[in-house]
């Protein structure tokens, strides 16, 4: 089995470990203030006139809390939340399942909801607005169309690619809400918090040498500090002290600025390979050995806002922060690199 880079695997959730650490309420949530106090008035407002909340999409990278944001959304209404992702839902019988067995006021949140099918879309539509859900029973000249009723419902979607969702879908969100990537104080608390609930012994500058290398994300946070814990058990006395953090993330490959290999490898290649750039894309993709939603999605959002690659329209360039982090100088590219796409 290949090895995969260190971000693969720190980008995906561990289900019983998110379980753990994921905060139930408004007051443990750390970060996002300004999302955050939106969303408590909404929830305080709709409890007040005793109605349910109005339909939520909940937008941003990986990794930053839109999951755990409907959770405490959901419990903060005192209602049920039934979570399910838009690639599961194939076809109008599955949606109309989980809109049927919902009951008054209750939470349907659709992970990934740009991947939803357009024809699925359809169906929303007047389920979102009037709360009415219209199925065709029957094929060919016998069809029919059949109106349900449905109970007034909330809607939260989570998208990490809200470019892609259509018009008539995303205006059919009264409340639209985008997490942005969190600093290295707000993750030490997060670092600290997660620490506490998992019994392991840390100190404020271990938690921060983990926060500042979590690529603004709680979530990779949360990853790093398990794999941090191990290490102090293993090669440590369990405690987490930022020597023993220091040690632990340099042997997952990641250094003192948060970069891992899959980082690096793709800074060097726009570098010495297309001579610090631009390069589109797709031969970048092929150049390191990534799929190019991979570099998109994963890589790409943490290198340009820390500064080390600009997306410009003729494609990716490497900037002066990236050559003086790796030691190294654009060279002229051997040959053209082709059509940029």
């Amino acid at each position: 089995m290949p090895d995969r880079p260190i971000t693969d695997v720190l980008t995906k959730p561990d289900s019983s470990l998110e379980l753990t650490l994921r905060p139930s309420l408004f007051s443990d949530f750390t970060g996002q203030a300004k999302v955050k106090e939106r969303l408590e008035i909404t929830v305080e407002a709709a409890r007040q006139r005793k109605d349910p909340l109005d339909h939520i999409l909940l937008s941003g990278p990986p990794g930053l809390g839109k999951t755990t944001l409907a959770n405490i959304l959901a419990k903060a209404m005192g209602t049920n939340l039934k979570a399910t992702s838009g690639p599961t839902i194939e076809k109008a019988g599955d949606l109309a399942g989980l809109l049927t067995n919902l009951e008054e006021g209750d939470v349907l949140f659709i992970d990934e909801i740009h991947r939803l099918q357009k024809t699925i879309e359809e169906y929303l539509y007047p389920a979102m607005e009037d709360f009415k859900l219209d199925i065709i029973i029957d094929q060919g000249p016998n069809a029919r169309s059949v109106r349900l009723s449905l109970p007034r419902f909330t809607l939260i979607g989570a998208t990490t690619r809200s470019g892609l969702l259509t018009a008539p879908l995303l205006t059919r969100f009264p409340v639209r809400e985008r997490l942005d990537y969190y600093d290295a104080n707000q993750l030490q608390k997060i670092v600290v918090r997660a620490a506490r609930l998992l019994n392991v012994e840390m100190e404020d500058l271990g938690a921060m040498e983990i926060a500042r290398r979590s690529r603004g994300t709680p979530r990779i946070a949360n990853n790093l500090l398990r794999r941090v814990r191990d290490y102090a058990q293993v090669r440590g006395d369990g405690k987490v002290t930022r020597d023993l953090a220091d040690r632990a993330l340099a042997i997952l490959e990641i250094d003192a600025h948060g970069l891992d290999e899959m980082d690096k490898r793709i800074l060097e290649t726009i570098i010495v390979k297309f001579g610090g750039g631009p390069v589109g894309v797709g031969s970048l993709a092929v150049a390191v050995g990534e799929e190019p939603d991979t570099l998109e999605e994963v890589y790409e959002p943490y290198l340009i806002m820390e500064g080390y690659i600009n997306r410009t329209p003729q494609g990716r360039v490497a900037t002066e922060l990236a050559r003086q982090r790796l030691g190294l100088t654009a060279k002229a590219p051997a040959s053209p690199q082709g059509s940029l796409f």
